[in-house]
Formats: C-alpha cells, sequence, structure tokens
C-alpha cells in the first residue's frame, strides 16, 4: 500500500518550509513601498497609520503586479497583509487621474467579502490609508444593515465599496442610483469562504450584471475604443484554494498571474489560457499556459512562525480541561488574547454563561468574596447575534489588551485581532480549510503565535487527514499543566496519573461545575440546548470525515458531562427525540416535506 509522502516526516517538510520563507523574506528585507511603485503620499499612511515600515513578502510581490493591471490571483497565509496588498494599487490609481476622482463619477473599486466583521474590517483599513486622501470616498453595504440608508449612501457616490455579496447583489438589482459604469476593479477577498457561505450564485448574478467574465472582457476591448472605459482588472484572493476558487477563478480572471503558488503545484486545466507563475520577473514571457492550481488536494497556507499542538481530552473531561488551560494561559502571561472556536451558537451561549459566573473558592470564604474562576473579560461572537452586538463585540476585543473570545466560525474568516496570542479549537473544524482559518487568527504579520485542537480519542485519525495538507502537530502537555493547580489552596504533588479522568484536579473541577449548574436552571436550560445543538453539529461532518467523528462511536453520557449535566443521557437524549418528533409532526400537519431521519444511538 501506497504511503503519502508529504506523511512520512511532517516536521522535516516543516522546517524545510519555514527556511524556504526565510529566504524568501531575506530578499524582500530591504524592500519599500516607494521602491515598489506607490505614491509617496501613500507609503506616508502605510506607515503613519498602519504601522507598515516595510511591506511584507505578499505586498512585494501583489503590489508590483497589480499595479501593471494585471488579473492576479493570491494565495497566501492569513495574516501576511493581503488586504493592504490590493487597496493600495487602487488608491495608488485613482490619486493618479489626471481629473480628481468625484463622488459623482460612483463606484470604481468593489471588494467583496464573506462577513458582516470583515466588511467592516476592510472599510476601516480604508479610511486609514484615505486619511490624505479625502476626494475618495469609502462606503460598504452588508446584510443586517438599513436599506435605505445604504441606497442614499450609494445616490451620493462611493469611489471603493466594500459588500458582501448579497447585500450587493440586491443593490445591483434594485438600486437605480447605483452608479458603477466607471468600475475598474472587483476584488474577491477570502474567496474561498465567500464559496463556503453559499455565495455561489450570487456572485455569477453579480459578474453577469456588471460583465466581468473573461469572454465579456474580449468583446468590450474589441467593440471599444481605446479611451472609452478603463480595463477591467479582477483579483482573487485565499488562503486556501480548492476546486470551487478554481471555478471562480476560471468565470472571473483572465490570463491571471498567480501569486503564493509553486510551480509544482500547477496543473494542466482544460479551456484556461494564459495562466502564469510568478517569477522573478513579472513581466516575463509566462512559462505554464493552460495551468491552474490542481484540486485534488487543497492548497493550505498557514503561517511559518505558528505552533501547531493539540490535546488528547476524553469527551466526559473536555469542559474541565478546557478551563483548567484558560486558567493556566492567562495566569501565565500578564497580557493574554485567546479566541476559543465552538460548532454552534448554543455552545457559545453557555460557555459565555459560564465563564462569565462560575467561581471555584474555599467554601469557607464568603460568596462575596469569591473570584471569578476565569479572572479576564470574556466577549462572544456568533451569527445569531444583533448586528450592533456583533459590530460592539468586534471593536471591543480588537482594543482589550488582556480578553476571551467565544466564536462560532464566523470569526475564523479574515478578521484581524490585533496581539492574539492563543487559538482554541474547542470544536473540531471538520474540514482542514476550516482549520487553516482559525489558526490564522493568531501569528499575523509575523508575529509568534499558538494554536490548540481538542480531539477525544476516537478521532485521533484526524490528525493524518492534517498531515495530508502538510500540517504537523505536536501534543501538548497537559498533565503538566494540570499539576501546576492546587487542591484546597495547597500544592500537592500528585502521584503519576494513569488516566486523565482521574487527575485530582479533573475530579475537584468537574464536581464544581457539575454542582453550579445544578444550582442555576437557567445555566441548566442552557446546558441543554448546547448539548442538543452539538449532537446534530457532530453528524453534520461530511465525506471522508464521517469516517472520524461518528456519532455512533459517541458515549452520550459523556457527552453530557462535557457540558456539565449530571443527567442520564437518556433523559437528555429522549428529550431531544421528543422535541424532533414534535418539530416532525408540526411539518406533517403543515404538508411540508419529511425530513430524513437521524438515528442516534440508544446504548450508554
Amino acid at each position: 500500500m501506497a504511503t503519502n509522502k508529504r506523511s512520512q516526516n511532517p516536521t522535516k517538510e516543516t522546517e524545510t518550509k519555514k527556511t524556504k520563507e526565510g529566504k524568501q523574506n531575506d530578499i524582500f528585507a530591504s524592500c519599500s513601498f516607494s521602491n515598489l511603485g506607490l505614491h509617496s503620499t501613500l507609503c506616508d499612511q502605510l506607515r503613519e497609520r498602519m504601522g507598515f515600515e516595510a511591506p511584507t513578502l505578499v505586498q512585494a510581490q501583489a503590489i508590483p503586479v497589480i499595479l501593471s493591471g494585471r488579473h492576479v490571483l493570491v494565495n497566501a497565509a492569513t495574516g501576511t497583509g493581503k488586504t493592504v496588498a490590493y487597496l493600495a494599487p487602487i488608491i495608488h490609481h485613482l490619486n493618479a487621474y489626471e481629473t480628481r476622482v468625484q463622488r459623482s463619477d460612483g463606484t470604481f473599486a468593489l471588494v467583496l467579502v464573506p462577513t458582516r466583521e470583515l466588511c467592516m474590517q476592510v472599510y476601516e483599513i480604508l479610511q486609514k490609508l484615505l486619511h490624505r486622501f479625502h476626494w475618495i470616498v469609502p462606503g460598504y453595504i452588508m446584510g443586517g444593515e438599513n436599506r435605505s440608508k445604504e441606497k442614499a449612501r450609494l445616490r451620493k457616490g462611493i469611489s471603493i465599496l466594500v459588500a458582501t455579496p448579497g447585500r450587493l447583489l440586491d443593490h445591483l438589482k434594485n438600486t437605480s442610483s447605483f452608479l458603477h459604469s466607471n468600475l475598474r476593479w472587483i476584488i474577491f477577498d477570502e474567496a474561498d469562504m465567500i464559496l463556503e457561505l453559499g455565495f455561489g450564485k450570487e456572485i455569477e448574478g453579480i459578474l453577469d450584471l456588471l460583465g466581468s467574465r473573461p469572454d465579456e472582457f474580449a468583446g468590450k476591448e474589441s467593440a471599444g475604443s481605446s479611451n472609452s472605459k478603463p480595463q477591467r482588472q479582477n483579483l482573487l484572493l485565499s488562503a486556501t484554494l480548492n476546486e470551487k476558487v478554481n471555478h471562480l477563478a476560471k468565470i472571473s480572471l483572465e490570463n491571471p498571474v498567480m501569486i503564493g503558488l509553486d510551480d509544482k503545484k500547477i496543473q494542466p486545466v482544460l479551456s484556461f489560457e494564459g495562466l502564469g507563475s510568478l517569477g522573478s520577473d513579472v513581466n516575463a514571457e509566462l512559462k505554464h499556459p493552460d495551468k491552474l492550481m490542481s484540486s485534488a488536494v487543497a492548497d493550505f497556507r498557514v503561517p511559518a512562525q505558528l505552533v501547531q499542538r493539540y490535546v488528547k481530552a476524553p469527551c466526559g473531561s473536555r469542559l474541565a480541561v478546557l478551563l483548567s488551560i484558560l486558567k493556566h494561559l492567562f495566569e501565565s502571561g500578564p497580557s493574554q488574547k485567546v479566541v476559543v472556536f465552538f460548532s454552534t451558537c448554543d455552545a457559545v451561549d453557555f460557555h459565555y454563561s459560564l465563564l462569565s459566573e462560575f467561581k471555584l473558592s474555599p467554601n469557607s470564604q464568603p460568596e462575596e468574596l469569591r473570584q471569578l474562576f476565569i479572572r479576564s473579560k470574556t466577549f462572544r461572537l456568533h451569527g445569531n447575534m444583533k448586528q450592533e452586538d456583533r459590530r460592539t463585540t468586534f471593536q471591543a476585543f480588537k482594543t482589550e489588551k488582556m480578553a476571551l473570545l467565544l466564536s462560532t466560525d464566523v470569526a475564523a474568516r479574515g478578521l484581524d485581532f490585533p496581539k492574539v496570542r492563543f487559538i482554541i479549537q474547542y470544536d473540531s473544524p471538520g474540514e482542514a480549510t476550516e482549520y487553516v482559518h482559525r489558526v490564522g487568527r493568531t501569528a499575523r504579520m509575523g508575529e509568534r503565535g499558538d494554536s490548540l485542537l481538542f480531539l477525544q480519542p476516537i478521532e485521533m485519525d484526524y490528525l493524518q487527514d492534517l498531515e495530508k495538507h502538510g500540517e504537523s502537530l505536536t501534543e501538548y502537555p497537559l498533565l503538566k499543566v494540570l499539576d501546576t493547580f492546587p487542591l484546597n489552596d495547597q500544592k500537592h504533588h500528585f502521584k503519576k496519573v494513569l488516566t486523565l479522568e482521574l487527575h485530582p484536579w479533573v475530579l475537584c473541577l468537574q464536581k464544581a461545575l457539575e454542582s453550579f449548574i445544578v444550582a442555576q436552571p437557567s445555566m441548566k436550560k442552557l446546558a441543554m440546548d448546547a448539548f442538543c445543538s452539538w449532537i446534530r453539529a457532530y453528524t453534520a461532518h461530511r465525506g471522508e470525515l464521517k469516517r472520524i467523528f461518528m456519532v455512533k462511536k459517541l458515549h452520550l453520557g459523556h457527552v453530557a458531562k462535557s457540558f456539565a449535566l449530571k443527567e442520564q443521557p437518556s433523559f437528555v437524549g429522549n428529550s431531544f427525540q421528543k422535541q424532533t418528533k414534535k418539530r416532525k409532526r408540526e411539518e406533517k400537519r403543515k404538508g411540508l416535506s419529511k425530513p430524513k431521519k437521524r438515528k442516534f444511538p440508544s446504548k450508554t
């Protein structure tokens, strides 16, 4: 049986990758933004407002190509400055127009992003870069905002518009005052996430309405005169490349230059002409016609300075282990920012309430003197929150020096939270692409970062799935951390523990958590809701991952313990099944189609 060559020695491969990236960074170390061809005022803004003394590797590679007018596909790790890499050339060109651009000219550049939070982040970066270019007007439109107010802003005119796909398509169809006849740039930021969230049809609709497909470029060029309209330039940026991103590249890019891809990863693709791999001279003759990134195995890019580890935690001890690691992190460093990812909104709400109220102190100590178990500001972020609450959380966590953010994957793509040191994936990300984007919230712009992946013993094969993509994880020293905690305010030298579940500290903390939940009816309700939604999410794994994350292998009693529930799984499980049967009866009575039956193990 053939073995995967990439997984035979992943550590050596990682070291080789880091060495190669280090050499590339050395090459561009002496480079400056002015050397790349950007206007001196814009270079000052990058230094004063954004803190860039010199361009990153991706910026040094991409900016000259974008300035040249070529279509570009950028595959680079998160946190490498991709946003500035495409915004700076656009601002440079708009500033260079003989006649200053005016609001009445409409929109010149469209930036498409997958989430509302990323939309606001790109808009804020635009505001900083345009501080000395006040005649170039930035703006944004996105779901959850007042459509009438957006319509009024579009009527006045927005030079560079940041948008989510659904809301943009809505305005293209229904807002007649939205002027985009001077449109020159379309940028797909976090393109893979845009497609993963199901915006494929919206993107095709947008391209059709704007006339931005490759086969339409040639027609416009032959039909139009040389001084009619500026040539259209599309840019596509993504930390992962897969089949869906390849398809978007085919329908939106014309003869693109590919940045961040190795030649060995480029494979032939039919009906695609003139694709090139960025070499030493971007204007040189392209060496790879009719080629595009092979989608057999998606290409992932994580920061070389990221330390990736995993913790093997039995299901029933997961909650106690999570709280112990968080306590250790916040007590070991004066300024820690940590992001913990969960699979469901209910799980975020439960853990947020738990960490906001749970205290563990000697019983002899008065209640008012007891301190929270995790002494840090805690925030939550998920898709079911109101837009204003999401925006407040996003801004507050960015400004804090020491804070904890509990989130679903809504925070996993593109968001730049400064100084995040640690990423914890408490619930498995499923697809390896999601793993890459979650860990990308740390180790940004060359800074060091750590990531920790929680796995149950039955899920350890997931490490092999990551190794297929060149990502190797080492084990976290969990027992060493647990041994540092005192029992009854006294340090104990624990004898060697055979199993994690029997560790005295884990037993003590688990008992305290269960007692806390029993005494708080509202917390118990949150825990049961989180349990049910977690089971549903666990059954939703697709493809090959179903072999690793099998609900039939779960012990529902241990799953209940991971939410500090004392109830037997039959009680919680039956409660969930009763709700499911009730929903099916209501659907049948209303004449709705019968959903597929989900089977849950009754064995405990």
